[in-house]
């Protein structure tokens, strides 16, 4: 098991590299946001340093608490995917959805909670939205997920493997939704099931009523079922980020840092 692991996690690295390389060319050549492509170098930059900050942070400190739950839930047969006893088929099914929801969820409490919000508004207000915002977040953000996802493993009784699967077929979908890549017709027809990049553009509106829609992740029916989904067309006039906030003292890397211990416009 170890084994497989290991090896899921490699394939989700190598798969994240390849997506953002591909997604970095793709929107030069199919640029939605046509003026957005200046000044790219430093903004991408600033934002996978917050990565690095993270892969840091996690790797270090988080990385055995998920396996410790994991663990703890197959020694003592504890969850709702044991206690069910399906194949494993069904097992990962269940788990892809499971965690998707709880996924959905943890972004819309992010916006709904002041404490939360301090943190995940280092992610909206990004004013240009590439792939690299995908990596955007908030080294408070990112341990505040990892606890309380430790928490939800045992409930739903996951096994390590499991989310690591769900973890490598979201990330590269989550690069694309933030991308600047013009999907053209193929965008109305990937958000009936996907969230599509338009579909989250409309999240990262600066306008409060749109920026507080479209929370899901993986799956766009948890926003339809839930009474979040914001199906807006005219997306090219979309104004992102978050008011006030589009400065070197919000933008540098230690403004970064330094956003959820400020006093800030964007609070819900």
């Amino acid at each position: 098991m170890d084994t497989l692991i290991s090896l899921m996690s490699a394939y989700k690295t190598g798969l994240l590299m390849a997506s953002l390389a591909v997604l970095w060319f793709l929107e030069h050549w199919l640029a939605f946001y046509k003026d957005q492509n200046e000044g790219k170098v430093r903004h991408d930059a600033r934002n996978l340093s917050l990565a690095l900050i993270n892969f840091a942070a996690i790797s270090l400190l988080f990385a055995g608490v998920a396996l410790a739950a994991s663990t703890w839930a197959f020694e003592n047969n504890f969850g709702l995917l044991y206690w069910t006893e399906a194949p494993t088929w069904v097992r990962v099914v269940g788990a892809i959805l499971l965690l998707d929801c709880w996924v959905y969820w943890w972004h819309r409490s992010n916006h709904s909670f002041s404490f939360l919000w301090r943190f995940h508004r280092v992610h909206h207000s990004d004013p240009k939205m590439d792939a690299s915002t995908g990596f955007r977040f908030h080294v408070g953000e990112v341990a505040l997920s990892a606890l309380v996802r430790a928490s939800f493993i045992p409930l739903f009784g996951l096994q390590l493997w499991e989310v690591v699967l769900y973890e490598a077929v979201v990330t590269p979908l989550i690069l694309l939704h933030h991308s600047n890549v013009d999907l053209g017709r193929a965008d109305r027809w990937m958000r009936l099931v996907f969230v599509s990049p338009n579909m989250h553009r409309v999240h990262h509106s600066d306008y409060q009523p749109e920026t507080d829609s479209n929370y899901g992740v993986l799956l766009s029916g948890w926003d339809r079922l839930f009474g979040s989904y914001n199906g807006r067309e005219d997306v090219k006039d979309l104004r992102l980020g978050l008011s006030g906030t589009n400065n070197e003292r919000w933008q540098s890397l230690p403004g970064l840092l330094a956003t959820p211990f400020r006093d800030k416009p964007g609070q819900p």
